[in-house]
């Protein structure tokens, strides 16, 4: 999985006091993708991400004191080398990088690069949507001390969002259940979804079976968790076992494909990133009682 990054550290830590450097690698965003270079090597094709020198030619640094609004703003490390986010909005032309598609992009990377671009995003997505208060409507700022974003007017703080969610690996005795999404993504998934207000994990993997396949479940049992930038959340993974009958009534709104694969069937996705393939993968191989 994308936080599976061998002898790598990485440090989420929030640093007021970090200042970048020319050569400091900047993370920028557009609708879809982030800017890299491919650099191809004996071992295979490697990504570079931009420095600020390369990002803000012509100002650098472009940081303004005071906790005023920022164009370029701490984000973590990995290992000793500090990140960091062009929040400027503006589409940067940088000969021999371009913007890459997050998802197409993943197949390139090492999991420590992964887990760069997959956090990046997921902070890059909240600056954005938190550019202005949601009880008064002024605009935010940075907060000087904690990774916040403060409202000059009403005093509302606004923290980093995380959405927990939920994968489900639904076993019939030597059966996985697999879907595929109705849009997007395309290879073989497991049942997933949001926990709504009020309700515990064990109750949003009961509701989003049902909802999306018809069946009921019982012994649920958590497995694992993973960080999930590109859709902001914090995914719980969790198995369990089909009660009763194990007809599936899909959910043709949401799924365009759900049916009972047997182990030596189950096809996996063609990366290592993702909680949905380690678990399709445990069962696979054995690794699931039955």
């Amino acid at each position: 999985m994308i936080q599976d990054i061998g002898s790598h550290r990485f440090h989420n830590e929030y640093d007021p006091g970090a200042s970048a450097e020319a050569d400091s690698p900047v993370l920028c965003f557009d609708a879809g993708g982030i800017l890299v270079r491919e650099i191809r090597t004996p071992e295979g094709t490697k990504i570079r991400f931009p420095t600020a020198q390369e990002v803000f030619p012509d100002v650098f640094p472009n940081m303004l004191p005071g906790g005023e609004r920022q164009d370029l703003v701490f984000a973590f490390r990995m290992d000793e080398t500090a990140y960091f986010l062009d929040l400027s909005g503006r589409r940067c032309q940088i000969p021999g990088f371009e913007y890459r598609e997050i998802r197409k992009l993943r197949r390139l990377c090492d999991n420590a690069d992964g887990m760069i671009v997959f956090t990046g995003i997921h902070l890059f997505q909240w600056y954005r949507q938190s550019r202005f208060c949601g009880c008064c409507g002024q605009l935010t700022r940075h907060d000087p001390a904690e990774r916040a974003m403060d409202c000059p007017s009403c005093g509302h703080k606004i923290y980093p969002r995380l959405q927990p969610a939920v994968i489900v690996g639904v076993t019939s005795k030597d059966r996985l259940l697999v879907t595929q999404y109705r849009e997007g993504y395309q290879y073989y998934a497991l049942v997933a979804g949001f926990a709504e207000i009020g309700e515990t994990f064990e109750e949003t993997v009961r509701r989003e079976v049902m909802e999306e396949t018809g069946l009921k479940v019982k012994n649920i049992r958590y497995y694992k968790s993973q960080p999930w930038g590109i859709a902001q959340d914090l995914l719980a993974g969790f198995y369990c076992e089909a009660d009763g009958d194990d007809t599936i009534r899909m959910d043709e709104q949401e799924l365009r494909l759900a049916l009972w694969k047997r182990r030596e069937e189950i096809e996996l996705q063609p990366d290592s990133f993702s909680l949905t393939n380690e678990m399709m993968k445990r069962f696979k191989d054995g690794e699931v009682p039955v």
